[in-house]
């Protein structure tokens, strides 16, 4: 049985904010004498996470999603409850555990904004305090597994999104980090790029048995990626369970884009879970219930009564899917 390398119990944080007034005498009283209220972020959470195992852990905006990776990598200390990450608490042992996790944030980088790639892996190799025969086999193992040669030296401000990512996701696995954690890691990055990230990111597992740690609001990288989701909204856990079994509940609307051949004329589609969300002009979106009408009969009839230029077929927002979960969730109470 594979050995834990997570293990969260009853873990809680809780924020002092100061407390809005409305009106401007109320206002002017609380900035004088502000009164402060005590704000849950994350609530008794409890999960544990096997080695090598690829999660998600997902929840809308303000879910509790990133307060829960500031204190499993040590960042933020918890108010309640207890964690260990490779058998170390994060907090306590937080220099300790840095040489053996590694994260990577989508919208902060690691990088050093005016220097190239290349500067930023030795300085890396510093801090880790690598040997220099392991160090130059690894980095050099890195930079052919993700194709980054071509700009290892040139300044990351003129590097493109997709170029900086695949840098970034690199850098943090230099030390060989048993455990990573990846905040957002393809949010921006167009279709084929966030295709290359996620088969880059399998392929470390595999090899390495890395254990993956994932938030993302993109439901394919949890299709793609991992094996098991975690959902959290309002600071609880709401959803434990394989990806598997979310696809099956949950992640069953697609959205359909289409641009048609002919102008705004009447479409004659009557289909079972087809509804209509858009239609502008030559362009139209549908959103489509897969457990009822599939894609290809839809494309079939559109097809059979007018000419069909493009189409695109994408996964709902995460935002949808969890409310989803939230309604299904309240509704079985």
């Amino acid at each position: 049985m594979a050995q834990v390398s997570i293990r969260v119990e009853e873990l809680g944080k809780t924020f002092r904010v100061k407390r809005k007034r409305e009106g401007f005498k109320a206002g002017l009283k609380g900035l004088l004498k502000p009164e402060y209220e005590e704000k849950a972020a994350v609530e008794e959470v409890s999960f544990t996470v096997r080695q090598g195992e690829k999660l998600a852990f997902l929840g809308p905006n303000g879910a509790g999603k990133s307060t829960t990776i500031k204190m499993l990598t040590g960042i933020l200390h918890p108010s309640s409850g207890h964690a260990e990450v490779l058998g170390l608490n994060p907090w306590k042992e937080r220099t300790k555990l840095s040489h053996r996790i590694g994260s990577v944030f989508g919208q902060k980088s690691q990088l050093w904004y005016h220097l190239p790639p290349s500067d930023t892996f030795e300085l890396m190799s510093r801090i880790y305090e690598l040997r220099r025969s392991d160090y130059r086999r690894r980095r050099d193992e890195l930079i052919e597994r993700f194709g980054i040669g071509p700009y290892l030296n040139t300044a990351v401000r003129k590097l493109s999104l997709g170029e900086r990512m695949r840098c970034e996701i690199a850098v943090s696995l230099l030390h060989r980090p048993q455990v990573i954690f990846l905040d957002e890691p393809t949010i921006g990055l167009d279709v084929v790029v966030k295709q290359h990230i996620r088969e880059l990111v399998n392929e470390l597992n595999r090899e390495e048995g890395t254990t993956l740690f994932l938030t993302s609001h993109d439901a394919g990288d949890v299709e793609r990626l991992c094996d098991r989701a975690i959902v959290i909204n309002g600071g609880r856990k709401m959803f434990d369970d394989r990806v598997e079994v979310m696809k099956l509940r949950y992640l069953t609307h697609k959205t359909v884009r289409m641009v048609l051949g002919e102008g705004p004329r009447p479409l004659r589609l009557q289909l079972a879970g087809v509804q209509e969300q858009q239609r502008d002009g030559v362009k139209l979106t549908l959103s489509i219930d897969t457990t009822v009408t599939s894609i290809e009969t839809v494309l079939s009839r559109i097809m059979a009564d007018q000419r069909l230029i493009d189409v695109t077929v994408e996964d709902p927002p995460m935002e949808e899917i969890i409310t989803q979960m939230y309604s299904s969730s309240a509704s079985s109470r």
